[in-house]
């Protein structure tokens, strides 16, 4: 019996490999974040996370993975995908949820490394979770949020679909900066020109949204 079914579970786009997240692809995931996210004079993620001193980002890395993973349950569940090139770890996806059997809303986020960027990996990466969820988990609407300055988010939202849900105030590096939520629903979303395969999702369905699957 397999313990842990989402060593299984793989999304494939036309050029990218997405699983949740493993111990051998965490190390090379940590690499990637050390070799840069962001732009030193610029964070674009509401927790600063990227500003941990060099000698803790690799570890910091692997300890959230591994703190997440080891939380996951129907009541609140994060799937961090390791998004893969060619075998190649580029960066992270992440899907999310709170009480999901009854809400059915999903939440995003991700990064990419700095030398991954501006290739659409982005707008893939995202594309997958969005039709996971929609066309696997059922879910009604999907989430995001990104400072306003945050251009390639928003460009990857205005891509797929989202519209604007409303503001909110948060600090990034002790000053207050202004977040836009974003919302996209399976009626609304901007589905790419490419099917998703999707491997080894029947054995999940009971942890992610609390039904056993319908043979």
């Amino acid at each position: 019996m397999n313990h842990w079914p989402f060593a299984d579970l793989v999304l494939r786009t036309p050029r990218l490999e997405l699983r949740p997240d493993d111990d051998a692809g965490l190390l090379e995931l940590a690499d990637v974040a050390l070799r840069g996210v962001h732009p030193p004079d610029y964070m674009p993620f509401g927790v600063d996370w990227t500003d941990a001193p060099r000698d803790r980002l690799g570890i910091n890395t692997l300890q959230h993975h591994w703190g997440v993973r080891s939380r996951l349950s129907t009541a609140n569940w994060t799937l961090n995908f390791l998004v893969r090139m060619d075998g190649r770890v580029l960066g992270v996806q992440t899907l999310r949820a709170e009480d999901f059997p009854v809400l059915r809303e999903v939440d995003t986020g991700s990064w990419l490394g700095l030398e991954h960027q501006g290739k659409g990996c982005g707008t893939e990466m995202r594309a997958a979770v969005l039709l996971f969820a929609f066309d696997h988990l059922g879910a009604l609407a999907a989430r995001s949020s990104a400072f306003d300055d945050n251009l390639p988010s928003h460009g990857v939202s205005r891509k797929l679909g989202y519209r604007p849900d409303g503001t909110f105030r948060q600090l990034r590096r002790g000053e207050a900066a202004r977040q836009t939520r974003l919302v996209v629903t399976p009626e609304r979303v901007r589905r790419p020109d490419w099917d998703l395969v999707v491997n080894g999702v029947t054995p999940c369905l009971p942890l992610l949204t609390g039904r056993e699957p319908i043979d």
